[in-house]
Order: structure tokens, then C-alpha cells, then sequence
């Protein structure tokens, strides 16, 4: 019988170099996207797709994200105060129906480093893994089209998308061994192009099972680094891995144009800010 996910792990440890310098002391998965925060969007994503525990993967500088998420009773008690019900409201709301914990990642040595903090968390179970810089706009949770799969094929499961080939030394790039089902043969990470066995590429999304974490403490480093998508191939000698070429418009907000062109979108579609923002655009275009 297929273990249902009810964990995620989402890895929000990085500098965020990308945008300095406004990261030099602000966490990026905390740059608002109109009044929430890059990491609520994920967050909600999870839950919507049925999650019941999150841990989040911080470094020790980035401890304004568990502040976020830890309720201000000083704040709530002064919002009465004033009866600004509303507005005590929203701040409730700010978690809702899923436990979220933490591990501190103290060095920065590769994706499959951090993602072994989480192996108590865990708990021999198959869970999600999601990267702080990747959100997806849609209809249906990007997370629920994942799991929707995994039960299909008890399978480990990578979400997936075509790109450019001009950038697929950006990503890890999948070649298929069964173009109808999507069977994974393998990942190649950030090839050059004239290496790239496809331009289907994997976004910050994995359903995996358990036995990741046998493949990750026998990794040796490249660079200095502990790779998680190397885990991966060494599971696929035993087990398979599908894509899940996803319903929804993907952002990777670690980018500046990115984190702009998302912040329009969902900006056009609340109808507090759809119609003036529409013009908006026209009038500079």
C-alpha cells in the first residue's frame, strides 16, 4: 500500500546572493510578493496539497522567518487594544492547518547536506522536498499534481518543465526512459548544452521516498558540496522516478526579473489591483 506524504521539507538556507544587497540581512523567501511573503506562497502550496508537517531548513542568520511564523501575542494583545479585529485575524491565519518546525543549517555544503538535517523529521517516510526560490501559479497545487503521480506509481516523483536550451546548464536535466509514462532514466545536473539529453527540466519539487537518506551519507563531494540529485541517480539503480510536467506558471524568484514578472501576475489577478495595474502597464508599454 502507497505511505501517504504528509511531511514536507523546504530548504531556505541560502544567501541569496543574487539579490544583494537587500539579502545581505533580509531573508529573500521573505521579499513580499504584495502583502505575503515569497515562502507563505510555498507554504500555502504544501498545505493545499494536503500537508500535515513542514520543517524549515534556516541558517542562523535567517531566524526572522521562525519570527514570522511564531504568533506575537504583544502585537495581537495591542490590535485588540484598538479593535482592529481584522487585522488579528490575518495574522492568525498566517499558518494554518499544517505544524511547521526547524533545523538550522550551519554550513553550507550542497542540497543533499541540508536535506540530511531532516532525517529525524522525516522518519522513514516519503515526503516532499521544495526549494525557497521556485513558486508555481495555478489552479491546481503543483505539490498535489505531484502526489496525484506518486500514488499513481508508488514512485519517486520530480517536478518538471521544458526550457530554453540556452539554459539548461542552469538545471538538473532529465532524459526519459519511457516518453509516454514520463519514466525517468536519468539526471544530469547543469549540463552544457551540447551534453543535455533533453531541455526537460526539474524545478525546486521532489516527492522522494526514505531511502534517499541511505544514498546521501555514502555522496562524496563535488566541489565541496553535497549534491542531492547525485542521491537520486544512485536510486534510480533501484528505483523509479517519473517527471510531472506540471499545470501552472513557474517563477523562480531568486531571480530579479522573475520576482518582478511574479509579483505582476499575482498583482493582476486580485481585484483589488487587477484593473489599475492592468492599465498601468498598458500606459508604460
Amino acid at each position: 500500500m502507497t505511505k501517504k506524504i504528509r511531511k514536507a521539507v523546504i530548504a531556505v538556507a541560502g544567501m541569496g546572493t543574487r539579490f544583494f544587497p537587500i539579502t545581505k540581512t533580509f531573508p529573500k523567501e521573505m521579499l513580499p510578493i504584495i502583502d505575503k511573503p515569497i515562502l507563505s506562497y510555498i507554504i500555502e502550496e504544501a498545505v493545499d496539497s494536503g500537508i500535515e508537517e513542514i520543517m524549515l531548513i534556516i541558517s542562523e542568520e535567517k531566524t526572522m522567518i521562525k519570527d514570522y511564523y511564531d504568533r506575537n501575542l504583544k502585537i495581537e494583545q495591542l490590535l485588540l487594544e484598538k479593535n482592529k479585529l481584522e487585522e488579528i485575524e490575518i495574522l492568525k491565519n498566517i499558518v494554518k492547518n499544517v505544524k511547521i518546525s526547524y533545523v538550522i543549517q550551519d554550513k553550507p555544503l550542497g542540497t543533499a547536506y541540508a536535506i540530511n538535517l531532516t532525517r529525524d523529521f522525516v522518519d522513514n517516510e516519503p515526503f516532499a522536498v521544495i526549494f525557497g526560490d521556485d513558486i508555481v501559479k495555478g489552479d491546481i497545487p503543483v505539490l498535489k499534481q505531484m502526489i496525484d503521480m506518486y500514488e499513481k506509481y508508488d514512485a519517486n516523483i520530480f517536478a518538471a518543465k521544458q526550457v530554453d536550451m540556452s539554459i539548461v546548464n542552469r538545471y538538473g536535466i532529465l532524459k526519459y526512459k519511457d516518453a509516454q509514462t514520463k519514466q525517468v532514466e536519468c539526471i544530469v545536473e547543469k549540463p552544457k548544452q551540447e551534453d543535455a539529453p533533453s531541455n526537460y527540466a526539474t524545478i525546486g519539487r521532489y516527492v522522494v521516498k526514505p531511502e534517499v537518506f541511505n544514498e546521501i551519507k555514502d555522496l562524496e563531494p563535488v566541489k565541496g558540496e553535497y549534491i542531492l540529485t547525485n542521491a537520486f541517480e544512485k536510486m534510480m539503480k533501484y528505483q523509479a522516478f517519473y517527471a510531472c510536467e506540471f499545470k501552472g506558471q513557474h517563477f523562480d524568484t531568486g531571480s530579479k526579473l522573475d520576482y518582478i514578472k511574479a509579483t505582476i501576475a499575482y498583482a493582476i489577478d486580485d481585484p483589488l489591483y487587477s484593473e489599475e495595474i492592468s492599465s498601468f502597464i498598458k500606459e508604460e508599454i
